[in-house]
């Protein structure tokens, strides 16, 4: 099994930076796709950010591409995201995310495993 554990959740005014860690740990070799999603209060889980360590460009949603920038460390099983220029309306619960898939996809469904969630909040 695969455990995952986020971190760098906080409050920040508008504009102010927060930076996600997300650690896997466990049964990680065929673990290819770590990922972010994040569900604010009455929407659905919406796909963030994601990296493939088996190759390929990292993938971002619309709304936070220019702004946020996901990294991994291979080797120990780890991605982060960088949240700049962060909005109110990137308040949210932030999940981490991982699968045995290659590549990045965004269906939440396609996701074999979670965190518990880590809570971001912007204030305007």
């Amino acid at each position: 099994q695969v455990t995952l554990i986020e971190s760098g959740g906080g409050s920040v005014q508008a504009g102010g930076s927060l930076r996600l860690s997300c650690a896997a740990s466990g049964r990680t070799f065929n673990t290819y796709t770590l990922t972010w999603f994040r569900q604010a209060p009455g929407k659905e889980r919406a796909f963030v950010s994601g990296i493939s360590f088996s190759g390929g460009r990292p993938s971002y949603a619309e709304s936070v591409k220019g702004r946020f920038t996901i990294s991994g460390d291979n080797a120990r099983k780890t991605v982060y995201l960088q949240m700049n220029s962060l909005k109110p309306e990137d308040t949210a619960v932030y999940y981490c995310a991982a699968s045995n898939y290659i590549m990045v996809v965004p269906e939440a469904e396609k996701y074999d495993y979670w965190g518990q969630g880590i809570q971001v909040t912007v204030s305007s």
